[in-house]
């Protein structure tokens, strides 16, 4: 029974020992390195140099503002140069301020000609895509009732012009009363009526151009019956052409008639066509927020046709010698934009505003003009106004 207490506590003692044992040695450690620290403080330096102890607060603090003013010793780099910047000279350039959109051409005047009456086709006087003049017969159709309807019409009118005269000749003679002679004339109105309605039918028979243009293809052929509002065949006026085009509604306080817009057409690639605004829509649409504007273009040689798809580009205004400089001038600064100037080898920073872009440049709004060295590469080392600079050839050319 007595056995196991025994172990325990000769572990426990064994584990004081120990513990006793490391704190002397780690006494012993300490008290030696203080010892060799103080003594190497008091030992004097052999080449007269004074101590290597820590400098005193005031020493450091002097150190400090002489580094920072510049009076201390010069580094071993030297004394820094001017900074070493691209330039490029601001150019003039007169823009346009365009608004880009996508239409349809189509034709000056566009009909489809149809049939006011029905009948037969007797006579075709056209053919398929062939040019007309205005008024020229196209179609007949058989007018045989029509024509004997206007001969019996004028038969009739000349009978009663015949009774009317005899009428005012026996009433000068007072042979008939005044009522009978108002009876003939009211008699021959009718009849001049009557010939006048059968010679409208029987121009109806007859299709004419009701301008000059281009035909297209016909719908029906040589004998066949047609009723009231048969489509014929369609009937444009090419000469010159209409495109529409579809702006958004931004754009609607800056349109006006006669500014100019170029359209290309994807069948004549590279050929840029002239047309000009005619007419701007009188409402926005509510659904795509756009607005419709028309204009006109010549047509020469009838080669565009109505219906083709046009990229078109509206001049909106047009800005005479704008100040362009390359897109990389520019500093954002926050919210605002910054250009470098070099004036006399030293930097100058000008806050701008951009305007229209154009094949890498942009349009300065502010005092920069055309002429004006701009730096377009170095911004980074430049961090003041009035620091000195010079461009990367001549830093090439010192060297």
């Amino acid at each position: 029974m007595l056995k196991k207490p025994l172990v325990v506590f000769l572990s426990l003692a064994a584990i004081a020992a120990l513990a006793w044992y490391g704190w002397q040695a780690q006494r012993q450690l300490s008290t030696a390195v203080a010892m060799d620290g103080k003594s190497a403080k008091q030992q004097p330096r052999t080449d007269g140099a004074p101590s290597a102890g820590p400098a005193s607060g005031d020493a450091v603090k002097g150190k400090a503002e002489a580094a920072v003013k510049g009076e201390g010793p010069a580094s071993k780099a030297g004394p820094r140069g001017p900074a070493a910047i691209e330039l490029q000279a601001a150019v003039a350039k007169d823009l346009s301020d365009v608004a880009s959109a996508v239409g349809t051409l189509r034709a000056n005047e566009t009909v489809m000609l149809r049939s006011e009456v029905a009948g037969r086709i007797a006579s075709l006087y056209f053919k398929d895509g062939e040019l007309v003049a205005k008024g020229q017969s196209l179609l007949g159709l058989d007018a045989s009732v029509q024509e004997a309807e206007l001969a019996q019409a004028k038969a009739e009118l000349a009978l009663g012009q015949t009774s009317f005269e005899r009428s005012k000749d026996l009433a000068q003679r007072q042979f008939v009363s005044e009522s009978a002679l108002d009876q003939a004339a009211a008699n021959l109105r009718v009849l001049e009526a009557k010939f006048q309605l059968s010679k409208a039918r029987l121009d109806r028979t007859s299709i004419r151009a009701p301008f000059a243009g281009q035909l297209g293809l016909r719908n029906v052929s040589l004998g066949d019956y047609v009723k009231e509002g048969t489509d014929l065949v369609l009937l444009e006026d090419i000469a010159s052409l209409k495109v529409d085009l579809r702006l958004p509604e931004r754009f609607l306080g800056r349109l006006k008639k006669g500014q100019a817009i170029q359209v290309l057409i994807d069948a004549f690639p590279g050929k840029v066509f002239r047309a000009q605004v005619d007419a701007i829509d009188v409402q926005v649409d509510a659904n795509g927020r756009f607005v419709l504007v028309r204009g006109s273009m010549a047509n020469p040689g009838g080669s565009l046709r109505s219906g083709m798809f046009a990229r078109a580009s509206l001049v909106l205004a047009e800005r005479k010698a704008a100040v362009m400089v390359p897109e990389e001038a520019i500093t954002p600064i926050g919210n605002d934009l910054f250009v470098w100037l070099a004036v006399e080898g030293k930097a100058k920073r000008v806050k701008v505003q951009t305007g229209l872009r154009e094949d890498g440049l942009v349009e300065l709004i502010g005092a920069v003009h055309a002429g004006d060295q701009v730096v377009i590469a170095g911004q980074q080392r430049l961090m003041r106004d009035g620091q000195e600079v010079r461009s990367f050839a001549e830093a090439r050319g010192g060297r």
